[in-house]
């Protein structure tokens, strides 16, 4: 959560899907070896199995609704940590969102960070930052199947930091404002209507200087997110 805040100088200065057995040896011969057919009837092999094998992710009962419903809010956050070799970042993201589908989530995230980085005088003139940023932004979960989500969050945060020289002692406040586009990868065991707990790791694909995920030399470095959700009205099971 570092950033490229201060120059030194300036300092200085779903359903139920049945099963289909597929014997190679009788497509391949129903085929007469057509090439093209071959790899068709491969595609639906394939797709086949991986449609047998995935799980639903909505009860068939939650399947048919349809419209708003508070069974599908749900509340959380997680925790954050981020590093690099002269920095180190962690944090909080309570969040509320609402399961729209079966493999879409959309909400709110509230974002509360600390980050510190190491004085180095061939990093960063040995000056020693300390951060503190607040902010938030909505985000949007895919889940491609059950266990797998990839995330997006636009973020805007304002960071209040403190700067010293310590070749001088000299030390400087301000406070910036910085957006950030994180995007990631993640795992979960989501159910519509039960808790979860996740794991995420994303990075800051915008290149604002004032990023609280980028170092002093503007690298991003890697944010990683683990927490909880749970729904308002969770089902029973």
């Amino acid at each position: 959560m570092t950033q490229h805040k201060i120059d030194t100088n300036n300092i200085l200065n779903a359903g139920k899907i049945v099963d289909v057995d597929y014997s190679a040896t009788f497509v391949i011969n129903k085929l007469k070896m057509n090439n093209k057919h071959l790899l068709l009837a491969f595609g639906i092999m394939i797709t086949t199995l991986v449609q047998a094998q995935r799980p639903a992710t909505y009860d068939a009962e939650e399947s048919k609704q349809s419209g708003f419903s508070t069974n599908r809010i749900f509340v959380g956050g997680s925790i954050n940590l981020g590093f690099s070799s002269y920095s180190f970042q962690a944090g909080a993201v309570p969040e509320i969102g609402y399961s729209i589908t079966d493999w879409l989530d959309a909400g709110l995230g509230i974002n509360l960070n600390y980050s510190s980085e190491r004085a180095d005088y061939y990093y960063n003139g040995n000056v020693r930052y300390r951060n503190f940023n607040y902010g938030g932004g909505p985000f949007v979960r895919i889940y491609p199947i059950r266990f797998l989500f990839v995330q997006t969050q636009f973020e805007h945060n304002w960071l209040k930091q403190n700067a010293k020289d310590m070749n001088t002692g000299y030390e400087y406040k301000a406070t910036y404002g910085s957006n950030s586009f994180i995007a990631g990868i993640g795992y979960t065991q989501r159910i519509v209507g039960q808790s979860s707990f996740y794991t995420m790791i994303g990075l800051d694909l915008l290149t604002d200087k004032n990023s609280p995920y980028r170092d002093y030399n503007g690298s991003a470095y890697p944010i990683i997110r683990a927490g909880f959700n749970f729904y308002l009205k969770p089902s029973k099971r």
